[in-house]
């Protein structure tokens, strides 16, 4: 049954690459203008790049707001932006190049390359092929592990994620559905490391950078000043204005083990290079990947669930995972894409292959919203051109349906009740030194009167435990944690659970599994 829907979807996708484009008249740029200027109005936007491409061609490249909310630093099309999980498809990539060179293939097990790889079960680990890593199918929960790699910064090394995966419980079987991980991209930076000879980092300068002429890209470790033109996060506050995140860069910024999953930073300009290259490759970019790779990188391999807002808006039939890409049909189109979603950073590129066109935004601001509404505005325009489609059309749909989600929450849950600081006397069965099996040491232990919860390796995740309603739970102390957890006692172990349970799935607190393996005074 599985590979009868897979091949339906692929033969759908076929279908939609070969339908062509209908004819229509490039978008004037004050169209363009007008979607972007509605969106940074209606969002209140701090900071945004837009650049479109139609028929191979750069025809609009514009750019609003701040690097910093509030500082008068303007945007240029050389700033460069965090692009979080757009960077999957460059770490593909990366892996397609070393393919064309005879490094790996993309069926090598993992641990040909990676002797050290290991998941929950070893028949798994024995399976496990470098294309595994890319698509989303392993049977890790939906953002298993997460919490190794972000909040930023941490003391969680790429070994220790690599060592971390044997214990992470499977939440399916594997290669039998779709759930959206990180840790795997982490871990296919590894393979192309071991296989290219060089640190992933180095790799990403040599194979994507520097043959595509994406210089202002940046990947490991930099220097803030000397770069120049780097915006930052900001977030948003609940009366609609941005400020500043508490994750702006220093004046050095070091090299992140996220790298692979979500760490590239580029400009408008080097982004437009990139989508240059997959849509109308000069002779420089179509010697950068061959055909045969490009094909593969393309090619549908999970399928993944659609929406009823998908349906409704795109009449998507087909939506699936290739190596860092989405593919999907819209209004009868193919479409190849990705987001990029970081605290205080979202980004969104589409490619209409057969048109050879499409788009590209970076948003320096905490914008779901924003950006669920402007990727449909700026697809409409080559989907169905000339139907009127405005920001605020979907704007309010998005804000009736946060309305509903919310009025559903309070009616559904209870207020909370006052949260009250735990203090003395102690209960010597929950205070202690607990150890989880990837996520390591974390203390529960008295300080100044209050009863404090504190990680070993990832230093933001520190805060006091509160009683609500009798329950446990932690209140965090930064706000880049960016949602508090209830921590519940059974039968010697600690567990742990988001208080919102629609919450970011990369809080994967459910995951975590402490045993109680010392006293307060333990280190």
């Amino acid at each position: 049954m599985k590979r009868t829907v897979l091949c339906m979807m692929l033969g759908l996708l076929a279908f939609g690459a070969q339908a062509g484009p209908s004819p229509q008249q490039p978008s004037s740029n004050a169209t363009y203008d007008r979607i972007v200027d509605d969106a940074v109005a209606r969002y209140r936007l701090p900071g945004i790049a837009v650049g479109v491409i139609e028929d191979g061609r750069i025809t609009y490249a514009t750019t609003r707001g701040e690097r910093v909310a509030g500082s008068g630093e303007t945007l240029t099309p050389q700033s460069i932006f965090k692009i979080a999980s757009n960077t999957k498809a460059m770490t593909a990539s990366v892996l397609a190049r070393l393919v064309d060179q005879g490094k790996l293939r993309w069926d090598d097990p993992v641990v040909k390359h990676l002797p050290r790889f290991a998941m929950f079960d070893a028949w798994v680990t024995r399976e496990m092929t470098v294309r595994d890593l890319l698509v989303h199918n392993s049977g890790l929960p939906e953002g298993g592990g997460d919490l190794m790699l972000w909040p930023e910064p941490n003391n969680f090394t790429r070994d220790d994620i690599v060592a971390g995966l044997r214990h992470i419980k499977p939440a399916y079987s594997f290669r039998s559905g779709y759930a959206y991980d990180n840790l795997l991209y982490v871990v296919a930076g590894e393979v192309a490391a071991a296989a290219g000879g060089a640190p992933y980092e180095t790799l990403v300068q040599r194979e994507i950078f520097e043959p595509l002429g994406m210089t202002r890209c940046r990947v490991g470790a930099f220097d803030r000043d000397a770069t120049g033109d780097v915006a930052q996060p900001n977030v948003r506050k609940p009366d609609g204005r941005y400020v500043a995140g508490d994750n702006v860069d220093d004046a050095q910024v070091p090299a992140i083990t996220s790298a692979a999953a979500g760490g590239i930073r580029c400009s408008l300009d080097d982004m437009l290079r990139w989508m240059q290259a997959w849509l109308a490759p000069d002779a420089q970019a179509k010697a950068w990947l061959s055909e045969e790779q490009r094909k593969e990188m393309w090619k549908a391999r999970t399928p993944m669930p659609i929406s009823s807002r998908r349906v409704r808006w795109d009449n998507t039939h087909a939506l699936a995972y290739a190596y860092g890409f989405r593919l999907a049909d819209v209004d009868g189109q193919w479409t190849v894409s990705h987001t990029g979603t970081l605290s205080g950073m979202y980004s969104a590129m589409v490619l209409l292959p057969d048109r050879r066109s499409g788009f590209v935004f970076m948003i320096n601001g905490d914008a779901d919203d924003a950006r669920t509404a402007l990727s449909t505005v700026l697809l409409k325009t080559f989907t169905k051109p000339g139907q009127g489609v405005t920001i605020a059309r979907y704007a309010d749909e998005l804000d009736a349906e946060d309305k509903d989600a919310e009025a559903k929450a309070k009616h559904e849950t209870k207020p909370d009740a006052p949260r009250t600081p735990v203090t003395a006397p102690f209960d010597d069965a929950r205070t202690g030194t607990w150890r989880d099996p990837w996520f390591g040491t974390v203390r529960v232990c008295p300080a100044n009167g209050r009863l404090r919860w504190q990680s070993e390796k990832s230093p933001l995740m520190v805060g006091t435990i509160v009683a609500v309603d009798g329950r446990w739970r932690v209140d965090w102390d930064e706000d880049r944690v960016d949602l508090e957890a209830w921590v519940d006692f059974a039968d010697g172990r600690m567990r742990m659970a988001k208080v919102d349970p629609e919450g970011d799935f990369s809080s994967d607190y459910e995951d975590l599994d402490f045993t109680r393996v010392g006293d307060c005074a333990l280190k």
